[in-house]
């Protein structure tokens, strides 16, 4: 329809007979004039209505399901994220507990054997500097470390300051086949030189070859001149393995550390040595040995051994045969062969 005069009108007058309609419906209430063609009219387009809404409600769905989707998204991947953080503080809380638990174990040891000791975390496991077993640790130079300081964690010795750097050190770990202590077993004193052997156990040299050595067996370490690279009574490691000497000069020992080596996270570099040589008082106690069991068997006085092995009380006074072939008590407390056609009486008249 074109914009023109006449038609303008003819809105205007729609317009004022639809305010008109509406006006008397309302004052009508239930009895509006118009309610009949209220009524016709959703009759008419009742239908048609309902099936343009099925046709249009599926489209207005996906519409507003693709509306909603980003939101969606975005709580999924909230959660998500609040899920990875709490996991994250969960493992932190458990890594926080073991490392507190592993600070805990070396400040006892560094108690007992009056080791001063400059706390570290080890950030690097490797090849460093041509060794194959070594570490390296979050302290160097500018935290008073020096080559040649011996290196601890709450198990034992764990090695000796190699390389220093301004805020890091090397540490060359005492399974390293380069690596050798001096070792002394623990109440004998005997001396000797454990080196390493990798992943097996250390190989400890005797000195004295005909050492009565037994499995079980401690060691510490024997301490070198001026305390450096080993200060003395540190735990080394337990003997699980003695050759024979044959004669020898020396005596091999297998020992296994204390120390795992391939889980090191928490170690303690001794900066300042103890006043004196703490011996054995840094090894951990010996676990007490578990008690065996013992059966004690009382034999009841005057029974006698029944067929079944069970012990058979005797009645007084009277004479029981024990078996075939045997004697047989009689009441003056002698024996008698049984069978011999005279009773106890018949002799006594």
């Amino acid at each position: 329809m074109r914009d023109t005069r006449e038609s303008r009108l003819l809105l205007v007058l729609l317009i004022a007979i639809a305010f008109a309609l509406i006006t008397v419906d309302i004052r009508g209430g239930e009895d509006s004039p118009v309610d009949g063609a209220r009524q016709a009219a959703a009759t008419v387009f009742g239908p048609i209505e309902d099936g343009v809404s099925a046709a249009v409600n599926p489209v207005g769905n996906a519409v507003a399901a693709i509306r909603d989707s980003g939101e969606r998204h975005d709580r999924l991947a909230q959660l998500e994220q609040e899920n990875a953080a709490l996991k994250a503080k969960l493992g932190s809380e458990d890594r926080d507990s073991s490392r507190l638990k592993q600070l805990d174990k070396m400040l006892k040891v560094a108690g007992a054997g009056q080791y001063g000791i400059k706390g570290a975390e080890v950030i690097a496991i490797g090849a460093a500097q041509g060794f194959s077993w070594t570490i390296t640790i979050d302290v160097g130079a500018n935290d008073g470390i020096q080559r040649d300081m011996t290196v601890l964690n709450g198990d034992g010795l764990v090695g000796r300051v190699t390389t220093v750097g301004p805020n890091t050190a090397t540490v060359l770990l005492a399974n390293d086949p380069d690596f050798t202590v001096g070792t002394r077993m623990e109440s004998t004193d005997e001396l000797g030189f454990a080196s390493g052997q990798g992943d097996r156990p250390l190989r400890v040299e005797l000195l004295n070859g005909k050492a009565e050595v037994k499995k079980g067996d401690r060691l510490v370490t024997f301490g070198s001149q001026a305390d450096k690279p080993f200060v003395p009574g540190v735990p080394v490691g337990v003997v699980s393995r003695v050759d024979p000497s044959g004669g020898d000069l020396t005596r091999t020992l297998y020992v296994t550390p204390y120390v795992g080596f391939s889980k090191l996270d928490i170690v303690g570099v001794v900066v300042q040595a103890p006043t004196k040589d703490p011996r054995d008082t840094v090894l951990p106690a010996k676990p007490k040995p578990t008690p065996t069991p013992t059966v004690t068997v009382t034999v009841t006085p005057g029974a006698e051994p029944s067929a079944d092995g069970e012990d058979q009380p005797q009645a007084d006074g009277q004479d029981q045969p024990l078996a075939d072939g045997l004697y047989q008590p009689r009441a003056d407390g002698q024996y008698q062969p049984p069978g011999d056609g005279q009773s106890q009486n018949e002799q006594e008249q």
